[in-house]
């Protein structure tokens, strides 16, 4: 068994650079297909959805506390909710953070496809798994500690066990699955102002509305832009992967 030094060392080891993978065009379509199909049904979105869920309100988290908020609690939901609570007095620094929780999976998504690409793999995923590990004394209830637990130990256990060498191609279908799970989430979004009205309390672009006066539309539209920007980072690599290949 490894003394708590010796994992100390293997974990600052593995967050060194190692030599950008060999990602190949065939492993980045069969990544792509597979987190689009595991985005689809509700079976399999069931669990991956968890993901999005948890960089969602991580982004509220973050933009809260960058802004000067005191961050009060966060609670995860295994059926994909969850809420921030802060406190500020400024309804600037509100808005602020309210707004990033949809952006905040798809940027994070390439975040995870550039630092893959670039060697930057395993640093990439002792980063997220910190992030995460910095909102467990915020976390009011069971199951966002099992989602978020889950979560560090699944990324422990890659840069512990894993070549750091294959921890590139990891972080790489990663944010793929992210970069598409955000994608979704705006889609649903879109549902609830179309289709499923009743529900308009729960959407961030509603509450952004209420605060602002600004249409929920505008709200959405900037969601959007912001998760194509995210897109437009992470797709020039996997697009010289895949014209090379053609």
């Amino acid at each position: 068994m490894s003394s708590p030094a010796g994992l100390w060392e293997t974990l600052l080891s593995a967050v060194s650079r190692t030599a950008p993978p060999p990602v190949t065009s065939v492993e980045l379509i069969l990544a792509i297909v597979a987190a689009a199909a595991l985005s689809v049904p509700r079976r399999s979105w069931k669990y991956l959805g968890l993901l999005t869920t948890a960089a969602h309100e991580l982004g509220h988290a973050f933009a809260a506390v960058t802004s000067g908020q005191r961050l009060s609690a966060i609670h995860l939901r295994l059926d994909h909710s969850g809420t921030t609570t802060t406190y500020s007095r400024s309804k600037a620094a509100t808005v602020w953070s309210c707004f990033w929780g949809y952006p905040v999976p798809a940027v994070v998504g390439a975040a995870f496809v550039l630092c893959g690409f670039h060697g930057w793999g395993p640093a990439s995923i002792a980063a997220g798994a910190a992030a995460l590990a910095s909102t467990l004394v915020f976390l009011r209830n069971p199951a966002g500690f099992l989602i978020t637990a889950a979560a560090i130990a699944g990324a422990l256990a890659l840069l512990l066990l894993v070549p750091g060498g294959f921890i590139g191609h990891v972080a790489v279908a990663l944010g793929l699955a992210l970069l598409v799970g955000a994608v979704r989430d705006l889609v649903k979004l879109v549902h609830v102002h179309l289709r499923r009205r009743s529900r308009l309390a729960t959407s961030d672009a509603y509450i952004l509305y209420r605060a602002t006066s600004v249409p929920s539309g505008i709200w959405i539209f900037l969601f959007m832009t912001a998760v194509g920007g995210a897109w437009a980072l992470a797709i020039q690599p996997v697009a010289a992967v895949l014209s090379a290949g053609a």
